[in-house]
């Protein structure tokens, strides 16, 4: 049994771990070369995440996915080096949107360069994503722009917020499926369907995308609160300071409405202040920390990611449906 991935997922059939190591090598090659540009500072700023490492989750799910049909099929790699480059992008518009000081252990690209070239750093790697995606065909092209317009969109409502009497966390669990499902559900449908995997796959290793996507964000939004910066490569509470409410704040609001008690009650009052005040945003952290919602918001990122295994049933077992059962256990392990 070998350690493969960025999971420390354990694959147990060899042919298969080569398989997903060479398609990962083949990946990071790939973001070099699209990230390479004639103006020496573009190529800088367009590799700035790419140098920085990460998980490269979603290219690993599509070499995963990709072994239900001929992992070796051309338009494999370049689209997962695609939907990478579609992620990298988010972060560049993220960062600025969040104000985000760290990503991925070094300085964000706003605060090494300042907002407006970060996002058009970003939008230069979203112009690089679609000139190699023009070449996997119209299909391909329609099935990204469909998860772009999703991602987009979950974006926005999570900006404009939850309209009047719409429950707040059912209107962030329906944000989260826009903005991080989208794109994970089309790694693993991009793996499938540029394989020629049989249709039923490809649905079926979409809708365990979607799921996942949502896990393994909200699973993010744990870490967040929970770990500290050495381990998740960015600054802890990036969200709660910027007054953005991630699952484990709703969930606190959730149970104050309803207990009344005079500390959760205190607690979301201390959330609602000014939280760039750095004594009062390690206090609000600290006892998030060691308040039951976030165990609810741990529990909810558990509950997705077993309907991400239940999804996946209908496919026979062998060790790429194995690997993709552990992948579950290992997203969401992060937030144990």
């Amino acid at each position: 049994m070998t350690v493969v991935g960025p999971f420390g997922l354990s694959v147990r059939d060899q042919a298969l771990e080569a398989d997903v190591q060479a398609g990962l090598t083949a990946v990071e090659e790939g973001l070099l070369e699209a990230t390479k540009s004639e103006v020496p500072f573009i190529t800088e700023a367009a590799q700035h995440l790419v140098r920085a490492g990460g998980k490269r989750f979603r290219p690993l799910l599509v070499m995963l996915a990709a072994q239900f049909g001929d992992p070796y099929a051309p338009g494999v790699v370049p689209s997962a080096v695609v939907v990478e480059l579609t992620h990298l992008a988010t972060l560049y518009h993220d960062d600025v949107m969040d104000e985000a000081s760290v990503r991925r252990g070094v300085d964000s690209a706003n605060t090494r360069w300042g907002n407006s070239l970060a996002v058009l750093t970003g939008d230069f790697l979203f112009a690089r994503a679609s000139q190699i995606l023009a070449d996997l065909g119209p299909e391909a092209v329609r099935v990204q722009a469909l998860a772009f317009e999703r991602l987009v969109t979950g974006q926005i409502l999570e900006t404009a917020g939850p309209s009047d009497g719409r429950d707040p966390v059912d209107h962030y669990l329906d944000v989260l499926s826009g903005k991080t499902g989208s794109l994970v559900a089309v790694s693993c449908r991009f793996g499938a369907m540029l394989s020629g995997a049989d249709e039923t796959v490809v649905d079926v290793l979409t809708q365990y995308g979607e799921r996942l996507g949502v896990a393994f964000q909200l699973a993010d939004d744990v870490l967040d609160i929970a770990s500290d910066s050495h381990e998740s490569g960015k600054t802890p509470g990036t969200d709660l300071r910027e007054g953005v409410p991630t699952l484990p704040v709703l969930r606190l609001r959730e149970l104050a409405a309803r207990s009344g008690l005079a500390e959760d009650i205190a607690l979301c009052e201390l959330l609602d202040s000014d939280l760039t005040d750095d004594a009062r945003h390690a206090e609000a952290l600290t006892a998030l920390r060691a308040h039951p919602a976030l165990e609810l918001a741990r529990r909810d990122a558990v509950r997705y990611a077993e309907e991400a295994r239940a999804a996946l049933a209908p496919l026979p077992e062998c060790d790429p449906k194995a690997a993709l059962v552990e992948l579950c256990d290992a997203v969401v392990h992060r937030a144990g």
